[in-house]
């Protein structure tokens, strides 16, 4: 086999995966973490055998939809880090931009974080913490990166760096859950709330030199 047709075949296979996991997005947001293979191998007009071969199980399945959510709410999160605001206002619009990605599509969050909710019978073995776990971890590590590059925290700055990314993603990660949950107040009023309880160490930090400032 030459060169060209490996790659007509790689192109191949990669469409026929987005296919695939475009037919999972639309059983996951109407049915949530009950979503099954069965269901999405019919949304995708396919047998669940074919599906097992792209993704081998649920908790393949679930990896490749994780990735492909967190990449986006990412790129959202960075654009509000980017944008030009002060450094309150940055904060606030990306509290703002975190809860307004799991209130926007609260099943797709539900399927995410609490897989296991009306799984059927086959999935009751689906490991949540094996799955969640590597989501919240990549988003701390990611945070962290833009926290180091952009904030003067002093000595044992990396580390530093790493315990605020972290610890921040538990809290917007935990006071999400319970805020979608209970609905207990407006998103206005709980990023407000977030962002006092971060602020003060963030306003007392300086920017990095050099760096492209937070």
């Amino acid at each position: 086999m030459d060169t060209t047709q490996r790659t007509d075949q790689q192109r191949s296979a990669d469409r026929r995966r987005r296919e695939l996991l475009e037919a999972a997005d639309r059983v996951v947001l109407r049915d949530g973490p009950g979503a099954s293979m069965n269901a999405i191998a019919a949304e995708a007009g396919i047998t669940k055998p074919i599906l097992y071969r792209h993704f081998g199980d649920k908790g393949g399945l679930y990896a490749a939809l994780a990735k492909r959510h967190t990449d986006a709410l990412l790129g959202a999160l960075r654009a509000a880090l980017d944008a030009p605001a002060e450094r309150r206002e940055r904060v606030e619009a990306t509290l703002d931009t975190y809860l307004a990605a799991i209130e926007a599509h609260p099943q797709v969050y539900r399927f995410l974080m609490h897989p296991t909710e009306g799984a059927s019978s086959a999935d009751q073995g689906f490991d949540l913490g094996k799955q969640s776990a590597p989501l919240l971890r990549r988003m701390g590590e990611e945070l962290a990166e833009v926290i180091e590059e952009r904030v003067d925290l002093g000595p044992g700055s990396q580390q530093l760096a790493r315990v605020w990314g972290h610890g921040i993603v538990g809290m917007m990660h935990a006071a999400g859950d319970w805020w979608l949950g209970e609905q207990p107040c407006s998103r206005a009023e709980l990023v407000r709330s977030l962002a006092d309880l971060l602020w003060g160490r963030l306003a007392a930090a300086g920017d990095r030199v050099g760096g492209p400032g937070f």
